[in-house]
């Protein structure tokens, strides 16, 4: 391996092994150096502008990391959510985000995802940073999920909601008066309430 791969290695390992192409290229590694490395198997692309270093142990959340790299001011959302918390006996099929109204559409064709719509408060509350395979993933807390999935409960279904809700219980992810709190931010508390009183 020459001196620059060894760089460019390095750049990566710093970055938890996955960085963009535009990142990439502000660290002065040129897109033929990318393609090169992954032709000769030295990185992968997990998705479209999206690589990977190769030597690494494989990824245990691929979509979730690849879909939050590409889409860094999304948080995952609702099924996603659920899933990553495990209080949801559900499988995404795609990565559920969600994205402050008015913000532009992101162009990605794998993985597939959901696009969920927020306003500014909903958006913001109840965000929270793991660290997963090397990367930072926004995820919305296990309460403020559940909360999400009652207000698009028409998309996702009240069972769904309803499930999330008691494992979130059982599980002591959120107290109800978190979940209260929630409730009250999307604007869902009425829809909630008997759920949450028939549960306690």
């Amino acid at each position: 391996m020459s001196s620059s791969d060894r760089r460019t290695e390095a750049i990566f390992r710093e970055h938890g092994g996955v960085l963009r192409t535009s990142t990439a290229i502000s660290f002065g590694i040129h897109p033929r150096s990318l393609y090169r490395l992954r032709d000769q198997g030295l990185i992968e692309q997990i998705s479209r502008g999206v690589y990977r270093w190769s030597g690494l142990p494989p990824l245990s959340q691929p979509d979730l990391v690849a879909v939050s790299t590409r889409v860094p001011i999304g948080v995952i959302c609702t099924i996603s959510a659920l899933a990553f918390h495990e209080i949801t006996t559900q499988i995404p099929h795609q990565v559920h985000i969600a994205l402050p109204r008015g913000s532009a559409k992101p162009r990605i064709h794998h993985p597939p995802v959901q696009i969920y719509r927020f306003s500014k408060r909903s958006f913001s509350a109840g965000i929270v940073s793991h660290s997963i395979d090397g990367s930072i993933i926004r995820i919305y807390s296990a309460g403020k999920t559940v909360a999400d999935c009652f207000k698009f409960r028409n998309r996702i279904g009240i069972d769904v909601a309803v499930e999330g809700l008691r494992l979130c219980l059982e599980h002591g992810l959120a107290t109800p008066a978190q979940i209260e709190e929630s409730a009250r931010i999307c604007r869902v508390e009425r829809v909630m309430g008997p759920y949450l009183e028939a549960m306690l």
